[in-house]
């Protein structure tokens, strides 16, 4: 089944959109990702904000926010891969070559990595993946690089690690967070804001012209884009608004039987967004609800 957001988008009156809305924010330095999502809770009058995946003060860059209902996928983007283009110095001159040739021989595929003492998260060894680490340009002892990684790694523990691999010293200079997942700085449809466009197209929507804002606003029906979509009978949404499992009779097509169990899926009946399932294949039951949808009103 094919989702069309655009369609979907321009069936919703603003009211829907930003009840269940993500915002591609570009992230300036200074201010914390939380400061960013509480600006547009404030801005917007909203009940809630969230972020997509903490950025330190000094980063800039991609970081969605979900506002209202949308806050509820928070947990399914967080681990969502990411790409960052930084600068790091090396406390010595260290040949291009080299430092491609250290990160080709250890800085690809599985990494391990001790999180920095100030983290959020237990300070453990932790697998991360780099799936590449390119030297764009080095210029004296400051190196630009690019690095596309699983979500969670630590860039800057990256590049003091390359430096001790080097036989030196390095620490990261500046980094940008292009991509978080399906979100991108230069997306065609959903290129990321400022906090200062941001904060214009809701002036200009406070006084009538709701035109830029709902440009911004992205679907919370984008989730679809994560997860594979089913599709489920009419008849099966009133129950399933209650708390009902879908069954395997609910659903549309017997091709979407074929996943397994514990898999997510993005359940729609008719084009409407019904909520995210988690499979369970337990007798005639298919799957289970971990995020529903309830009707707008």
């Amino acid at each position: 089944m094919q989702i069309d957001l655009e369609k979907i988008k321009a069936k919703k009156s603003m009211k829907e959109l930003l009840e269940f809305s993500i915002i591609n924010i570009n992230k300036s330095r200074g201010p914390t990702s939380f400061q960013n999502s509480e600006f547009i809770k404030k801005r917007l009058r909203a009940s809630k904000t969230s972020h997509f995946g903490t950025l330190d003060p000094a980063v800039t860059g991609v970081i969605p926010v979900g506002i209202n209902r949308a806050c509820k996928l928070a947990g399914y983007f967080l681990g969502e891969d990411k790409t960052y283009v930084g600068i790091m110095r090396m406390h010595d001159e260290v040949p291009m070559e080299k430092i491609r040739e250290a990160i080709k021989e250890n800085f690809i595929g599985e990494i391990i990595q001790m999180p920095p003492v100030k983290s959020a998260v237990k300070r453990q060894l932790r697998p991360r993946t780099i799936y590449s680490f390119d030297i764009l340009e080095k210029k004296g002892k400051d190196v630009l690089f690019k690095v596309a990684c699983q979500g969670g790694t630590y860039i800057r523990t990256l590049c003091v690690d390359l430096g001790k691999k080097l036989g030196s010293e390095a620490h990261m200079l500046e980094l940008r967070r292009t991509d978080a997942g399906i979100f991108f700085e230069d997306d065609a449809y959903y290129p990321s804001n400022t906090l200062y466009e941001f904060d214009k197209a809701v002036e200009d929507h406070n006084t009538g012209n709701s035109t830029a804002l709902r440009r911004m606003l992205i679907p919370g029906e984008v989730i679809s884009k994560i997860f594979p979509v089913i599709e489920i009978k009419e008849k099966a949404v009133r129950a399933v608004f209650h708390g009902s499992p879908i069954h395997k009779d609910e659903v549309t097509e017997r091709k979407y039987l074929d996943y397994k169990k514990d898999d997510k899926v993005v359940a729609f009946s008719k084009n409407k967004f019904i909520g995210v399932f988690k499979v369970i294949n337990e007798g005639n039951m298919f799957a289970r609800s971990e995020f529903t949808l309830q009707p707008i009103h």
